[in-house]
């Protein structure tokens, strides 16, 4: 169990299958604009740090409808990378123009700032692949009821390694679901 607070992120909304051009394109604009503010404080000597990982908000319509092994088409997420407090609205709105001028196309103009907050939470370490993930997430629900807890927000996913330099069976991700008592 965590607390976690309310906390700053870049976000971009989405549906559909994490496969997709689109959602590739959605989290190339988001990777754009936190780059793009992270040199910016770094060039301007106010503050230099590493790009967070990226997290996943992931559901359906249906209540608590998400499972991974769901009808993708059906799936909403929302994709973001968190900031540090010296982030201002200004800064991201002139970074997103700086990057949809360099690379037009890409939906750089979804891309939004605004504060999560998720309270308390159960969360897990899953190693490997995404498509063995429902074990893992079985476990975490299954320590949610024998804790009295319900599942009170949306599955939450941050993503330690990338899946692009990282071999499968080695991936990293923590799997997290906001909880409330059961009375």
């Amino acid at each position: 169990m965590v607390d976690v607070p309310e906390l700053p992120f870049l976000m971009i909304d989405g549906a559909g299958d994490p496969n997709s051009d689109g959602y590739r394109a959605a989290v190339e604009a988001l990777y754009g604009a936190a780059y793009g503010i992270r040199f910016a404080l770094k060039n301007s000597g106010i503050l230099e740090y590493p790009v967070m990982p990226s997290q996943g908000l992931w559901w359906t319509a249906e209540p608590h409808g998400y499972t991974q092994d769901g009808d993708r088409a059906d799936w909403r997420w929302t994709m973001m990378i968190m900031q540090p407090p010296q982030v201002t609205p200004e800064l991201v709105a002139d970074t997103i123009a700086a990057v949809a001028s360099k690379k037009p196309g890409l939906p750089v103009e979804g891309v939004r700032l605004a504060n999560h907050a998720e309270g308390r939470c159960s969360q897990i370490l899953h190693v490997g692949p995404f498509r063995t993930e429902p074990a893992t997430i079985d476990r975490l629900h299954a320590f949610i009821a024998d804790n009295a807890m319900v599942i009170a927000g949306r599955h939450h996913e941050i993503y330690l390694s990338n899946p692009n330099r990282t071999a499968p069976e080695k991936m990293r991700t923590i799997i997290r679901y906001p909880v409330r008592p059961t009375r």
